[in-house]
């Protein structure tokens, strides 16, 4: 039995190195080529859908999140909103708001108006220090399809967000005089550092800049670089340059492919992130958050300098791309990377095509038809 067994088992092992040698069949090349790798595996419960904060706003705030809950809506993405009406000219964010976003930790926000004077405190930044969010992150790259000045723009600006001269803090010593006051701390300064830093350590990016004024202030703006530094050196894989503020906006508008992370003081990162934002495309596509330890309110990046423009709002044909790419940032916070997905693919392919755009963006489209040609081009 064993010898005859011998001489087909070595036919067998010939008719395996046969087989094994010859191409497979069509079909099972096509089913291998198509097959996804594994790319995020959920803990328990990561699919339950999840409460976020709403803020319509002011002006074009209601029609741009309006834009958003319809995409939304449109992909079965698992979010739901309490919304709250809140408006600039109030004279507080009322503590309602203030508890559903703690609850929730989440919150999506239209623009709000601030008004000009009168001592009527800005919400926006009554909101960024009630959460302590202390790192606004405005992402300005190009658009394809979309003609700029510049190409390879990719900017990510990282501000500080809760002291400096935007905080606030100004007071009129006598009739005639009035002290504004820029406060920088050794702990704020690290921590928006070490955040700049560790998000180009995570997302794969080169270099970090620093921003700054420390020839003129050089105790605030030198106590700001001497942090920096220190962190810098805990990561020696990411390159670190420094350039003052004044010189930094003049290489934005000549030669911005050269800033990749950008890290600065509060009032300087509100300049730098709106010209960056010029630059790649306009405010009206560029998506951004303010970020805390606990908390996170994602908005339109850049300033939004339309929010009160009423013949927008009464011809609705407000540009809802800006806000459309922040909730594609909530989805990734919220660790749906897949829904952020879709959701970035489609508006980025609505833009390169071209056909609806609104007004902002060389187009005549109004803020319906632009969301309803994202929707049609989901996944």
């Amino acid at each position: 039995m064993a010898r005859r067994g011998l001489p087909l088992l070595r036919q067998l092992l010939r008719d395996s190195a046969a087989a094994s040698s010859s191409p497979p069949p069509l079909k099972t090349l096509a089913s291998a080529e198509t097959r996804r790798s594994v790319t995020y595996m959920p803990r328990p419960g990561d699919g339950a859908p999840r409460a976020a904060t709403l803020i319509p706003g002011d002006g074009i705030g209601p029609l741009v999140t309006g834009a958003v809950r319809q995409v939304m809506e449109a992909m079965h993405a698992p979010v739901y909103f309490e919304t709250y009406e809140v408006h600039g000219d109030m004279a507080t964010v009322p503590p309602e708001v203030i508890e559903s976003i703690r609850k929730n930790k989440v919150c999506l926000k239209g623009g709000l108006v601030t008004p000009l004077g009168g001592g009527v405190s800005s919400l926006n930044v009554q909101l960024r220090k009630e959460l302590d969010l202390y790192a606004s992150l405005v992402n300005c790259f190009n658009l394809a399809g979309l003609p700029t000045r510049h190409e390879n723009v990719d900017i990510v600006v990282i501000r500080e967000n809760t002291e400096g001269e935007y905080s606030g803090l100004e007071h009129e010593v006598v009739p005639g005089v009035v002290e504004s006051l820029k406060v920088i701390t050794k702990f704020c300064s690290e921590r928006i550092a070490k955040y700049a830093f560790e998000y180009a350590y995570l997302n794969n990016r080169k270099k970090v800049t620093a921003v700054h004024k420390a020839n003129i202030m050089k105790l605030a703006d030198g106590l700001f670089l001497e942090s920096c530094r220190e962190v810098a050196r805990k990561y020696p894989g990411i390159k670190y340059n420094e350039i003052i503020v004044d010189n930094c906006c003049m290489q934005l508008v000549s030669k911005p492919e050269q800033f990749d992370v950008m890290v600065t003081p509060n009032l300087y990162g509100n300049l730098v992130a709106n010209t960056a934002a010029g630059i790649a495309g306009g405010t009206g596509v560029m998506p951004g958050g303010n970020v805390g330890q606990d908390h996170a309110i994602f908005e339109q990046g850049a300033s939004a300098g339309n929010v009160g423009n009423q013949k927008i709002v009464e011809q609705k044909k407000a540009n809802p791309v800006a806000l459309l790419l922040s909730s594609a940032m909530m989805l990734r916070h919220l660790r749906f990377p897949s829904f952020a997905d879709r959701l970035e693919t489609a508006v980025k392919r609505v833009i390169a095509e071209g056909k609806y755009r609104t007004k902002d963006l060389g187009g005549d489209g109004t803020t319906q038809e632009v969301v309803d040609a994202v929707i049609a081009a989901l996944d």
